[in-house]
């Protein structure tokens, strides 16, 4: 079933997703919907506050960069095939130089700004499966990750521009919270003004 994405200024994109453990109820008919939104909105990763469900859970897709010429052929294969979910995520360690891209967001349609994150991180984490895993991850699927990770901690990319890019954007910002924006993905506004 495809979700409405929460937009920008809903509380619940601001909670620190609560732990779950394998009893979660119906987690796989929750996982399997946030895939079929994914997908159905474009993206690329999202979290479960995403879907209005604040717990600890993202899910990500990067196979879409396989095509993407300016990424090294060994990047290309190794995205090819990163999908996968992730529970009770942990970043144990974030390494590397610092660099930009361009980040946008599911809950903040038509904002893309350069984010600046390190390149490398070690996560720790459970799979859908509840099994354990820990991994060192770096260029493009540390990239997604980190933002998504940054979700189930109550952070959005926004937060991370300078006070300049935000003043820059608050209009942009208001206007999504009130659902004054066309997207092609169902959305859930916090502030829309409800028809008579």
């Amino acid at each position: 079933m495809i979700l409405p994405v929460i937009a920008y200024g809903d509380p619940v994109l601001r909670k620190v997703g609560k732990e779950i453990d394998k009893d979660y109820p119906k987690l796989d008919a929750l996982i399997d919907n946030m895939f079929e939104t994914m997908y159905a909105s474009s993206g690329i990763g999202i979290a479960a506050p995403q879907v209005g469900v604040p717990v600890r859970l993202f899910i990500v897709d990067a196979t879409p960069f396989e095509e993407d010429e300016d990424l090294s052929e060994e990047e290309r294969e190794f995205l090819s095939t990163f999908k996968h979910v992730f529970i009770n995520a942990k970043i144990i360690e974030e390494t590397g130089e610092e660099w930009a891209f361009n980040e946008g967001c599911l809950s903040i349609p038509d904002v893309r700004e350069d984010v600046f994150r390190q390149d490398t991180i070690k996560i720790e984490f459970y799979d859908e499966n509840f099994d354990k895993h820990v991994k060192e991850v770096n260029g493009i699927a540390a990239r997604i990750i980190q933002h998504e990770f940054d979700h189930i901690e109550g952070i959005l990319f926004t937060d991370l521009l300078s006070p300049l890019k935000k003043r820059l954007i608050k209009g942009k910002l208001a206007n999504i919270s009130k659902g004054k924006i066309k997207v092609d993905y169902r959305m859930k506004f916090p502030n829309a003004k409800k028809k008579r």
